[in-house]
């Protein structure tokens, strides 16, 4: 499956020599990954090339004329597509070309944005832009970064920090082995696993935002999302609770859920009876954590992802909704225009498909640096007394959202292939996809990129910007 990669925005910048070049914000999952040049992008291609032969996709000839807005805003596009489809292959994803450079455009981003924050605290008003000057990382065709030693909290399940020495150029996988090792987490557990971006929203509520792809550096993800209040969190990944069952040889596995059980339940996430909450707390008490998650499997939204308070087009537009997704479905808690609530659970296999949607709006700050205040769509088309319909969610969690979906998908085709070894099913790589379409089927998936028009706002005249549709399996 496809990553959800997107380039909203590029900017003109001024180069070493007097000239100027283009600058391209590349996001991931819909927050900022890095910024980066043609050029850049152009010598990786030729690396992964030299690797890979000829099965990468197309990429953006050069031009060696001044190029034209429209010739701007297509070569933005193929960019776009050229990441998007690069990342399908899962043998290049891990490979040292596709990861290394990946890691080096993430570091000179977290420079960038550092010589921003100097440059808007220390401009005066009569020299607004004097103290801005392109990282030469961005002028030349090659670069290269100092990494060093810091010092990163991970939020665990239960609320407590642990501190963990890295380098800055430490991926997500790295991390989440020094985090595994530290807990005494088995290794072959790993992928039952995975670090997240967590927001603190108000009165201490939590929002999960995103989970890190391996390539992804936590350090710089931090400081680079636009996102204040965030941690990195190590939560389970995976939707299915039956899993569970696979990690309880594990104490450390066993400890992690137990500690994200009690904390769906206290965030309100999960949702027992008052039964359930009685037997619950009893055998917390008793320190039972192998009957406690037995019981907590019964539990309505156990293992969910709860998504923050949104707007939906049902029954009628700008109806609040309250997502849960997991267990094989999606389950919406909808705000009727007279304030009642009514339950609308949507199992998978009544999804045909989803698109994502990235409606951004760029901000006018007066200064080098651009950021997008985002509006995400998410629809998906379901099955209602055989008629198809469509149902349309307004959510800045968007791209968690359909992570999960395509998450549950993979889980579902390889429980098929489990029990029916014959069965010739192709199970995706997971954590991949932009804005591209989402189609099941009965054995597989496929997933294509259909671009939409044009819905982000210009700033200046400089900065050529756009509105990518997703629609992603």
């Amino acid at each position: 499956m496809k990553m959800h990669f997107c380039i909203p925005v590029s900017q003109q910048r001024p180069d070493a020599l007097g000239g100027r070049y283009t600058l391209y914000s590349v996001y991931l999952d819909g927050l900022l990954f890095c910024r980066v040049r043609y050029s850049q992008l152009h010598r990786w291609n030729e690396q992964l090339r030299r690797v890979f032969g000829n099965c990468l996709p197309p990429f953006p000839p050069k031009y060696y004329l001044a190029m034209t807005t429209s010739m701007a805003n297509e070569r933005r596009d193929q960019l776009e597509h050229y990441l998007q489809n690069v990342t399908v292959d899962p043998n290049m994803l891990r490979s040292d070309v596709f990861v290394e450079f990946l890691k080096r455009v993430q570091l000179v981003s977290l420079l960038f944005f550092a010589k921003v924050l100097v440059s808007l605290q220390n401009r005066s008003l009569r020299e607004p832009r004097a103290c801005f000057r392109p990282h030469r990382a961005w002028t030349q065709d090659t670069f290269s970064i100092t990494t060093k030693k810091a010092a990163l909290d991970v939020l665990l399940p239960d609320g407590r920090s642990m501190e963990v020495e890295i380098l800055t150029s430490d991926t997500a996988e790295r991390v989440l082995e020094v985090v595994s090792h530290k807990i005494g987490l088995c290794r072959e557990l790993l992928g039952y696993f995975g670090l997240f971006l967590i927001r603190f929203c108000k009165e201490g509520k939590l929002s999960v935002m995103k989970k890190l792809a391996d390539f992804e550096l936590p350090y710089v993800s931090l400081r680079s999302s636009e996102l204040e209040n965030c941690k990195v969190g190590l939560r389970k990944w995976y939707m299915d609770p039956s899993l569970d069952s696979l990690l309880m040889d594990c104490r450390a596995a066993v400890n992690l859920i137990y500690m994200q059980a009690i904390q769906d339940i206290q965030e309100g996430w999960a949702k027992p009876t008052q039964a359930q909450r009685q037997e619950l707390e009893a055998l917390q008490e008793e320190g039972n954590q192998t009957k406690f998650l037995e019981l907590s499997r019964e539990v309505r939204h156990y293992g969910c992802v709860q998504l923050d308070p949104c707007t939906c087009d049902y029954p009628e537009p700008g109806c609040g909704a309250v997502l849960s997704v997991g267990n094989n479905e999606i389950s919406c808690c909808v705000t009727l225009p007279g304030s009642q609530t009514q339950q609308v659970v949507f199992p998978m296999s009544r999804v045909k498909c989803w698109q994502v949607t990235f409606l951004g709006t760029l901000l006018d700050m007066d200064g080098p640096q651009r950021t997008l205040n985002q509006n995400l769509e998410l629809r998906f088309q379901y099955s209602e007394e055989s008629r198809w319909q469509w149902f349309v969610l307004y959510t800045k969690q968007a791209f968690l959202l359909s992570s999960c979906l395509k998450k549950m998908i993979s889980e579902k085709m390889a429980k098929r292939a489990a029990e029916n070894p014959e069965m010739q099913i192709e199970v995706p790589e997971q954590g991949k996809s932009k804005k591209y379409h989402i189609q099941q089927s009965q054995q597989k998936d496929y997933s294509s990129f259909l671009p939409r028009t044009s819905k982000i706002k210009t700033a200046e005249g400089d900065c050529v910007s756009r509105t990518p549709e997703e629609e992603g399996l």
